[in-house]
């Protein structure tokens, strides 16, 4: 009785197929032989469950990587699961078995089930698969990716030119599961559309040039944030379908918002119906554990050696840029795909072929990732977390380096949060936590990150890591801010540091925006938004980000009273911007500062304004810079200024209109029409 029941669903799917469907393959055997050298830049098109036509018959083609398998059947919700309905065709020796099957289509629920060498038989989710059921089903879900219409033309054709290397970038990092939810802290997730009517114009009215999201890829614990993910082609159906993350993208960028996925290459979990020893063999992973295991993280190391492995990671880092139009990526983990040794104590990890504990395969994959994605998508931006002084990683390829945009400048953020965490006595005793990152800031092309990783397990969040009570503890984070812009290079800041969020992140929570009903924070949130304006309006302050041309050290003759002070230069010798810091506790009356020109200079930024809960010791109106005798570094001229405790202010040459010339009040002579070239 059981047995009729299980293929009658098989059976009604047989009566609609067509007869004339095909059975022949639909993938060209030079795609499989790009596929077996792992140079396929279009694998995503190719792989996994497409949506086509296929000899004139519409219908889903399915395609897996399984060269171990002794037998692959595609399974699912138009077969009843039973794996003796589609059995798939094996390509030869590339290990790809493939399957077409007339009348399916999106919605579809499969995965395939794969015979492994001890007769058993496993059943895994699709690798490339383009969506998935919400955990903690695992199927994978037919969608097809080609049926948006995008309208986002403006931003991708001007993208290039806007996130040029000299242009202003400030990212908001969100981890999108708790930026907001519908019921509050219960676990309702906004859905991409919701969030694209409700972040993508915070964001832009804070001020934000792009929005970095935690990692969406499909991910089976929420507690991993994303960063355990076995969808490496599927966004997360926590939020919604494919095409409504794509609607979100395609808002943001119509706001004028750039988004950058975080992507995570450097590790897998162990779920069973992921990745892991996918066709009963180690097929994505090392075979070794002291390669392909991470003991402290519980998840698997990708095997970059087999050609078809590097060529997943760099078909899903290409998918994302193409299909989804995501303006950049952040590489996530990257210093631990660079050593053999990360996390290893001595006698658990294995030398490269050189001796040495560098891996030099996920070298040459980062480089030619870095190569491909910027040769098929100028203006995409790459960002490597890399925590090491590993060289050049954002030099050029051709010159040994691993081709990143932009490096995360864990130094700086380190050095600069021991600095803002001190009281101020001990600040004395350290102002190298403030300076050392100006000796090596034009080495790589950096970005200054206040991330998620600085406000969890026990770190306690930014405006708690300032000390002192809670007037000082705005004061000192304003400050922390202030600094931060107006350091060379470009900027994030993770969500909920805008409003002073009191309590740690927890990615069960959202931000708790109740906050903003209390003036300190709402007055905090307005600040940031004038910082992100000034920022964005004021060339010296992004525009030289990576050279030491535009910059200029003015005060460091007194660290011990905690007073700083830079100048900061844009491409147009005349356009500077002067910041001054003061850390100390008390307000400094009649400091005289050395300034490289003279005449009047606006402060256009004191953190201590009262607009923003400060004490209001400001430079109203300016303040005029006189030559000096003693000149020195190009600081021809001083001022006298009010250095308010625990701020920081900017200061900008006044820009005065030309002088009208004066008419000449003569008329013409009669004859002479003033509209008509003189004669000859």
């Amino acid at each position: 009785m059981t047995a009729p029941r299980r293929r009658a669903p098989a059976r009604r799917a047989a009566r609609s197929q067509p007869a004339a469907a095909p059975t022949g393959p639909w993938i060209p055997e030079f795609d499989l032989h790009l596929f077996g050298e792992g140079t396929h830049q279009f694998l995503y098109r190719r792989m996994g469950a497409q949506v086509i036509e296929h000899g004139g018959v519409g219908g889903v083609n399915f395609a897996v990587w399984a060269p171990h398998a002794t037998h692959v059947s595609v399974i699912g919700s138009f077969n009843g699961w039973d794996a003796t309905q589609h059995p798939m065709q094996r390509r030869g020796a590339t290990g790809v078995w493939e399957r077409f099957i007339a009348g399916v289509g999106p919605g579809a629920l499969y995965k395939f089930e794969i015979g492994i060498a001890s007769g058993h038989a496993v059943r895994k989710a699709d690798p490339y698969g383009s969506f998935s059921e919400l955990r903690p089903d695992t199927a994978s879900v037919v969608h097809d990716l080609d049926r948006y219409k995008w309208r986002d033309s403006k931003w991708m054709a001007a993208r290039a030119a806007r996130q040029a290397h000299d242009q202003p970038i400030s990212i908001y990092e969100v981890h999108a599961a708790s930026w907001k939810r519908t019921g509050g802290d219960a676990p309702d997730w906004l859905s991409w559309r919701e969030l694209a009517e409700e972040l993508v114009p915070y964001a832009k009215r804070m001020g934000f040039t792009h929005l970095e999201l935690m990692p969406v890829t499909e991910h089976p614990l929420d507690a991993s944030w994303g960063y355990q993910t076995v969808g490496y082609f599927a966004p997360t159906a926590r939020h919604g379908t494919p095409d409504d993350f794509r609607y979100f993208i395609d808002t943001a960028h119509r706001a004028g918002l750039g988004v950058i996925l975080d992507w995570v290459p450097a590790h897998f979990p162990k779920d069973a119906h992921g990745l892991a020893r996918f066709d009963g063999t180690h097929l994505y992973e090392h075979a070794d554990p002291r390669r392909g295991e991470h003991k402290d993280w519980g998840t698997l190391v990708f095997n970059l050696s087999r050609p078809q492995v590097s060529g997943f990671l760099l078909a899903s880092a290409l998918h994302w840029l193409d299909r989804y139009h995501i303006d950049g990526l952040r590489v996530d983990a990257v210093a631990s795909m660079l050593y053999l040794d990360y996390g290893r104590e001595s006698g658990e990890w294995v030398p490269n072929a050189r001796g040495g504990r560098e891996n030099l395969e996920a070298v040459e994959f980062l480089q030619r990732l870095n190569t491909v994605v910027h040769e098929r998508f100028p203006g995409v931006l790459t960002f490597a977390e890399e925590s090491t002084s590993w060289p050049r990683v954002t030099g050029a390829v051709a010159r040994g380096g691993l081709g990143f945009d932009y490096k995360w400048n864990m130094g700086w953020m380190n050095d600069t949060l021991s600095y803002f965490s001190a009281d101020a006595q001990e600040r004395a005793f350290k102002p190298q936590k403030l300076t050392f990152s100006l000796h090596y800031a034009w080495s790589e092309r950096f970005l200054l990150p206040l991330s998620h990783d600085e406000v969890v397990h026990g770190k306690r969040s930014l405006l708690f890591k300032m000390p002192g009570d809670a007037w000082k503890k705005f004061a000192q984070l304003r400050a922390l801010y202030a600094w931060m812009v107006a350091h060379p290079g470009k900027k994030l800041l993770f969500m909920g540091g805008e409003i002073g969020q009191i309590g740690e992140w927890n990615c069960d929570r959202q931000v708790t925006w109740p906050l903003l009903d209390e003036p300190m924070h709402a007055q905090l949130q307005t600040y940031v938004g004038e910082l992100q304006r000034l920022y964005r309006s004021t060339p010296p302050l992004h525009q030289i980000d990576d050279h030491w041309d535009g910059f200029q050290w003015i005060e460091l003759s007194d660290p011990t009273r905690s007073v700083f002070a830079f100048a900061r230069r844009s491409r147009d010798p005349a356009a500077q911007t002067v910041v001054v810091a003061h850390f100390g506790l008390e307000p400094r009356e009649a400091f005289r500062l050395r300034l490289p020109a003279g005449g009047r200079w606006t402060e256009c930024l004191n953190t201590d304004d009262t607009r923003w809960g400060g004490s209001g010791v400001v430079n109203a109106g300016g303040v005029e810079a006189v030559a000096i005798a003693e000149q020195r570094d190009g600081l021809t001229h001083q001022a006298t200024l009010r250095l308010p405790p625990l701020g920081v202010s900017w200061f900008v040459p006044e820009v005065r209109a030309p002088k009208k010339r004066r008419r000449s009040s003569t008329p013409p002579p009669p004859d002479t029409d003033p509209t008509k070239p003189a004669s000859p």
